[in-house]
């Protein structure tokens, strides 16, 4: 399989790990709070409590569906032209595979970034279209990196 990055071709000959499932999307609004209420309103979703410690100073408001297996994070600012990020959700070990994989992909290992909670990896296709792998799987991944680190 190939594919392009960065304008360069690269021939692909690991099948990439298994993705379980869309973790969540990224919305840009302009007024979170109407937001969220018009989310409720019309979607049924509701903030995730456990999450809210994410939403002050510009991070993410989660707000999910009755069953926890839809989640949307909503970010304040302005509209952007592209302002959705699919988020694939993994675990422990596919995260760990995933790393790799896109290390071998992109040609450079992706920093897995820690949110305290979870554990995510962040890259855009060519066109500039951002994606996540996350894991919530957090001591796993948490103790696997130290091994990989050491």
């Amino acid at each position: 399989m190939s594919f392009r990055i960065g304008g360069c071709t690269q021939e692909h000959k690991v099948i990439p790990p298994q993705l379980k499932s869309i973790d969540h999307i990224h919305i840009s609004v302009v007024d979170r709070a109407a937001a969220e209420e018009w989310y409720s309103k019309v979607l049924g979703l509701t903030r995730v409590k456990e999450l809210e410690f994410w939403a002050p100073g510009g991070g993410p408001l989660t707000i999910q569906n009755r069953e926890g297996t839809v989640h949307l994070a909503l970010f304040e600012g302005a509209p952007q032209k592209r302002p959705s990020t699919v988020a694939f959700g993994v675990g422990a070990e596919e995260f760990m595979q995933w790393q790799d994989h896109l290390a071998e992909a992109f040609g450079v290992q992706l920093q897995a970034e820690d949110h305290a909670v979870s554990w995510s990896l962040y890259f855009s296709d060519p066109d500039g279209n951002p994606f996540e792998i996350t894991s919530y799987e957090y001591q796993t991944i948490k103790q696997g990196l130290a091994k990989r680190n050491a």
